[in-house]
């Protein structure tokens, strides 16, 4: 069977061709024959379609079927990217079984005639209708008339287009159509000038709708239902083309007889009836498409209330009673509070509602004369669906209470003639609380030995220190805070018997970008501890500050928005015990250390051949400084840009010149000599304090000259002027000296014995005996004289 099926050929029996003009689309149907129903084949299809003016096809596509008994109709749709109407289009088929390697033949060109095949009165445009989505591609068509030629044919605004021409019929593809102006319009003319030579058309560009999302159906009532969604963007069509809205429910199979309305949000409602399950669909169309979004609910589990509203409440010190009504009656609510802290933290409280009108909430813990903000909300307790909106916000502020907690107080005592003068701080601790609306402080202080009758004082709230005296005995000061209600608990500070103080000596401690760190040695018998320091040092009042500690404490990190680097900063360290205080340690320590004001002045200098000794005195080394002074630096010139000089290292300035460098570490030592210079010598020098922070710039130096060494002066002496002197001697007498050191010796060639004839043996003149009579002869007994 299979060998007969590969070589059985089943021609299409039955083709014909339509269109749809207003999808633009080709519609062709065709059959076999009986036999290849009646075989239920796998049947493959080869569909052709070409147009009036071109030789080839514009598509080919293979259409896979099943036959079955039916005997129906087979179908196929082609969507032209083309408007029908600008030329005619032809379609072909032919056919094989799958398993067939043979093909039938084409069948004949079926015909849907354009009308460029018509006698128009004009050119005509296509498409005919004027609305086109952005961002499509279109293909624009002029049908002129028989016998004329289309001589212009344009969009404008003026784009890009594709144009195709022919002796009837242009063509004109726009792509990715932009909505450059509301609207474009397409100009066709052919090449007489009558009027019936023109055509124009105005297409309109927008979007289709969007999917109406958030789609949704709810009830406040169980009366109405009210179907709400997003809008979508804008079409940017408008009047007759906008947007249309229909909902239906399709379990009554019946519209919705409802207005919708459009702001932000979309929205429509109707009556509810007996009805309880729902099938909703709303559609959103336009003439460049249509969008749907279905809803289906069960009526009772979409109850949206209303909101709580007519708030008041019942206030005390510690509790408020929140009461409110609704309007969602014979519905079951569950309700929730949400309460605003003064701190911004939030609270919810929930509560079901049992009754008809109005519901309430008792709010516990919190905190006396205190505003609070509340509001309500409430949703379905069976089926909760979502919540309603809030009510509107209530403040309500607390009774007033007895002040909490205790106050933070400190002192700084200062000795005086007869007695002690006390300057008294307090300030709010952590753990107080005024609770109440106005607030006094009471001091009162007590000597501790006798119990005599306590005096007081009272301050209004913006006071927060002040100054009382006491003899040189023990006293008990205490301080409260009072409001319209009661005082709070006292804070007590015990003052001491004055004694003679062991003056403690300061420790120097390092600051961080965080603050300054503070250690010290901790005591068993201390309850706290408590460090002070000024914020302002520099200024009276120094504005004092003081921070407390637990006993299993032994450092921290002090940290003021008022430090600033280049301030010193004092701070003392107090154990505290039943009251007590006493001073345990000192501290003192920056910020951050910066670099000397002011150069040490050097006041006096002295000189010698080989070294200069410089004297700074009165330099300050306190706390006036913006560092701790840590030495002292000496800067000398070199003779030779090596520093050979004993002690010094080379130090090579900005401007690539050397100087030599000598380090005084004791801040205390106020001189410094600098040996081994060369006299008679031009040297500049400088002196520089530095810090932690370093030192200023070289910028001014002191200019000396070391004087001549007076024993090279001797030397000179010894060496140049007694030379000279015997020099200019010698020169005056030199007869004398000539015939004392230098005296005459006789020449012989000067002798008159020479004079007689003479002779020579070889290159000497020789004398003879014979021709000089001698005054003295001596004779040599020598063998050699003997022989002469």
């Amino acid at each position: 069977l299979f060998v007969l099926l590969e070589s059985i050929v089943f021609p299409v029996t039955y083709f014909n061709i339509s269109k749809d003009l207003a999808l633009q689309q080709l519609l062709v149907e065709w059959d076999v024959g009986k036999s290849a129903h009646d075989a239920e084949l796998a049947m493959s299809f080869e569909i052709q379609v070409r147009r009036t003016d071109e030789t080839s096809t514009v598509w080919t596509e293979f259409h896979n079927v099943t036959l079955n008994k039916s005997g129906k109709l087979l179908h196929w749709i082609w969507d032209s990217d083309l408007p029908l109407e600008c030329m005619s289009h032809s379609v072909r088929i032919r056919s094989k079984a799958e398993v067939s390697k043979i093909w039938s033949q084409w069948s004949p060109w079926e015909t849907v005639p354009g009308l460029d095949t018509s006698s128009n009165s004009g050119p005509q445009i296509f498409p005919n209708e004027k609305i086109l989505e952005e961002g499509s591609d279109i293909t624009f068509c002029c049908i002129g008339r028989k016998g004329q030629i289309i001589k212009k044919f344009f969009v404008d605004p003026a784009v890009h287009a594709f144009s195709h021409k022919n002796s009837q019929v242009r063509l004109l593809t726009v792509k990715n159509v932009t909505r450059q102006l509301p609207h474009i319009t397409v100009y066709c003319k052919e090449s007489c000038n009558e009027e019936q030579c023109y055509d124009e058309a105005v297409f309109l560009v927008g979007k289709p709708p969007d999917t109406p999302n958030d789609f949704s159906c709810q009830t406040q009532n169980m009366r109405i239902v009210t179907c709400t969604w997003s809008r979508g963007g804008d079409t940017y069509l408008y009047e007759r083309y906008s947007t249309k809205y229909t909902v239906s429910e399709e379990f009554s199979q019946k519209m919705v007889p409802c207005t919708v309305s459009c702001s932000e949000q979309c929205s429509c409602s109707w009556d509810i009836g007996k009805q309880r399950m729902w099938n909703v669909t709303v559609t959103v169309e336009n003439p460049l498409g249509k969008k749907t979004a279905t809803d289906v609910f069960d009526i009772t589990h979409r109850i949206y209330p209303t909101a709580p509203f007519q708030l008041w409440e019942e206030c005390r010190d510690t509790e408020i009673t929140l009461y409110w009504k609704h309007g969602s009656k014979g519905i079951e609510l569950f309700c929730q509070t949400e309460v605003l802290l003064p701190d911004g933290k939030v609270q919810l409280h929930n509560i079901s509602d049992t009754h008809l009108h109005y519901a309430s909430i008792t709010l516990r813990g919190l905190q006396p004369y205190t505003e609070y903000t509340a509001r309500v909300h409430c949703g379905a307790a069976k089926h909760f669906w979502k919540w309603s909106e809030w009510s509107e916000s209530l403040t309500i502020r607390t009774k007033e209470a007895t002040p909490s907690g205790k106050l933070d107080i400190w002192r700084e005592v200062t000795p005086v003639l007869g007695g002690q003068n006390v300057t008294l701080f307090w300030k709010q601790a952590p753990n107080f609380r005024a609770n109440g609306r106005s607030i006094s402080y009471e001091v009162m202080w007590e000597k501790v030995e006798d119990g005599s009758k306590p005096e007081s004082i009272s301050f209004s709230s913006v006071y927060n220190s002040t100054r009382i005296s006491i003899d040189n005995h023990s006293y008990r000061i205490s301080i409260m805070a009072k409001n319209n209600v009661n005082y709070s608990l006292p804070s007590i500070l015990i003052i001491p018997t004055a004694t003679g103080t062991t003056e403690l000596k300061e420790e120097q401690v390092n600051g961080t970008d965080d603050g300054i760190f503070i250690s010290w040695e901790p005591r068993l018998i201390y309850d706290s501890y408590i460090i002070d320091w000024c914020n302002f040092p520099m200024v009276q009042p120094c504005d004092l500050q003081w921070k407390r500690f637990g006993p299993n404490t032994s450092n921290a990190l002090i940290n003021s928005a008022a430090f600033v680097p280049g301030v010193r900063y004092n701070f003392g360290i107090y154990g505290s015990v039943a009251g007590r205080a006493s001073l345990l340690e000192k501290k003192t320590g920056y910020l951050r250390e910066l670099p000397p004001l002011l150069d040490p002045v050097v006041e006096k200098v002295e000189l010698t051949f080989n070294a200069v000794t410089l004297y700074w005195d009165s330099y300050p080394t306190n706390e006036s400084q913006p560092g701790f002074v840590r030495g002292y630096h000496v800067y000398v010139s070199p003779i030779q840009e090596d520093c050979h000089l004993k002690g010094s290292k080379k130090h090579i300035l900005s401007d690539d010149s050397v100087l030599c460098k000598y380090t005084v570490e004791n801040p205390e030592e106020k001189r410094y000599t600098v040996k081994d210079l060369m006299s008679n010598t031009k040297y500049k020098l400088v002196v520089k304090a530095y810090t932690g922070g370093g030192e200023t710039p070289i910028v001014n130096f002191i200019y000396i000259d070391t004087p001549l060494n007076s024993n090279m002066l001797y030397v000179l002496v010894l060496l140049v002027i007694v030379p000279s002197l015997v020099a200019v001697i010698c020169c005056w007498k030199m007869k004398w000296v000539k015939e004392s050191c230098c005296p005459v010796i006789p020449n012989p060639n000067n002798s008159k014995v020479l004079s007689f004839k003479e002779f020579n043996i070889g290159s000497e003149k020789v004398m003879k005996i014979s021709d000089c009579v001698p005054d003295m002869l001596a004779v040599d007994n020598k063998a050699e004289a003997q022989k002469l």
